[in-house]
C-alpha cells in the first residue's frame, strides 16, 4: 500500500483499477483542519491528466505494472510491434499511442516498455538517441555568421534543426524529449 507520505513525482498509484502516475504533488497544512494533499495525475491508460485533492494518511494500492526491455521489431500500418527477448511473445503499440516518440524508434533496438495487465501501455525512451542523417541540404558559403541552423531529415524520418557544417551520413545525437540536436557523433 502507498500512502500520501510517500508520494513522490514519477510514482506509481492505483486509483478505481486505473493506473495513475503522479506528475505533481503539494502537502497542504491548514491550521485546525487534517492535513491533504494536492496533486496533478496522468491517467496511464488515456493519457488524460487531473487534479485531485487527498486526505493525509490514505493509502492506495500499486497497480500492476511492469517495465520490460522489448526489441523493436517494425512498422505495419501505423502498428508498432515489439518482441520481448525472454519469452518472445510481440506486443503492439498503435502511432496514436506512441505519438512523437515514433520518430526515434530504430528496428532490432532495445526500449522499456510499460505493460499493464498484460497489455502495452507506453514507452520509456532514453533521453537521447543517436541517428544518421539520411537527407540535409549542402551549407553555403558564407552563411557562418552565427548560430545558423539548417533542417535535416534522419533516418527514423525525424525532422531535426542541426548546425551547417553537418551533412548526410553523419550520425547526430538527438534530446528525444525536444527533438533537438545535441552534438555530431563519430561512428
Amino acid at each position: 500500500m502507498i500512502s500520501t507520505k510517500d508520494f513522490r513525482k514519477g510514482r506509481r498509484i492505483s486509483i478505481d483499477g486505473e493506473p495513475l502516475v503522479i506528475l505533481d504533488f503539494q502537502h497542504q497544512k491548514v491550521a485546525r483542519g487534517g492535513a491533504t494533499v494536492k496533486t496533478k495525475l496522468r491517467n496511464l491508460k488515456s493519457g488524460s491528466i487531473f487534479e485531485k485533492t487527498f486526505n493525509g494518511g490514505e493509502n492506495f494500492k500499486e497497480p500492476d505494472i511492469a517495465d520490460r526491455m522489448m526489441q523493436f521489431l517494425y512498422e505495419n500500418g501505423g502498428e508498432y510491434t515489439f518482441m520481448d527477448s525472454q519469452d518472445f511473445e510481440q506486443y503492439m503499440l498503435t502511432a496514436e499511442a506512441l505519438g512523437d516518440d515514433r520518430l526515434y524508434l530504430k528496428e532490432n533496438e532495445e526500449y522499456s516498455l510499460l505493460i499493464f495487465e498484460g497489455n502495452p501501455l507506453s514507452l520509456d525512451l532514453p533521453a537521447s538517441v543517436v541517428l544518421q542523417v539520411v537527407q540535409s541540404d549542402p551549407a553555403v558559403k558564407g552563411d557562418s555568421v552565427s548560430n545558423i541552423t539548417k533542417p535535416a531529415k534522419l533516418e527514423t524520418g525525424a525532422d531535426v534543426k542541426v548546425p551547417l557544417f553537418i551533412k548526410e551520413g553523419d550520425f547526430v545525437k538527438v534530446d528525444t524529449r525536444t527533438g533537438e540536436y545535441l552534438e555530431r557523433v563519430r561512428k
